[in-house]
């Protein structure tokens, strides 16, 4: 974590991951466990296993013990769809682990122009369309992932979801205020 990160509270992947790009999202704004599994199209099963195993944190609020309820932001919920995605087409949870880990550390600031490449066992982060042409000529490249395909389809789950429940955060409060009353 930089200097700046730990002044504004931002977590390191988080500021690093994801800024050009994307809609601009309240950070205070957050979706419960089950509406960022199910935007991102996982099980609520796997979404905790990957919080747990620091895959892919809450940025927006952790789990703070028993009856705590974590909530995700938008850029968690599309990198819990881009986990997903490599899922999906064999790569194991370690690689996808170190891919992540790469992304973090190249300090991508438009994902909305990337592409994640496989060739079934490793994953490259290719940032230009040369880069692409380049691992698929060199028989590197089997697959591709668009990012900001990917980031249309999370933006489209959420304002769907937003749709069905207005304002998850306040029907939590009233959940809370409910019970203490």
């Amino acid at each position: 974590m930089n200097a700046r990160d730990a002044a504004e509270g931002q977590p390191f992947s988080a500021e690093l991951l994801f800024t050009d790009g994307l809609p601009q999202m309240d950070d205070e704004v957050g979706y419960r466990g089950a509406q960022a599994a199910r935007a991102a199209g996982i099980t609520y099963r796997q979404l905790d296993y990957w919080a747990r195993t620091e895959l892919v944190e809450p940025t927006v609020r952790g789990a703070s013990g028993s009856g705590s309820q974590r909530l995700y932001g938008f850029r968690d919920i599309l990198v819990l769809k881009l986990v997903k995605r490599l899922l999906d087409t064999g790569i194991s949870l370690q690689q996808i682990r170190i891919a992540v880990d790469q992304l973090r550390a190249a300090g991508i600031r438009d994902l909305a122009g990337t592409t994640l490449m496989s060739d079934g066992a490793s994953v490259y982060l290719c940032t230009s369309n040369d880069e692409v042409i380049d691992l698929v000529s060199r028989g590197q490249g089997v697959f591709g992932i668009a990012v900001g395909k990917v980031l249309r389809e999370v933006e489209s789950e959420l304002v769907e979801l937003d749709a069905q429940t207005p304002d998850a955060m306040d029907e939590l409060a009233s959940r809370r205020a409910a019970r203490t009353a």
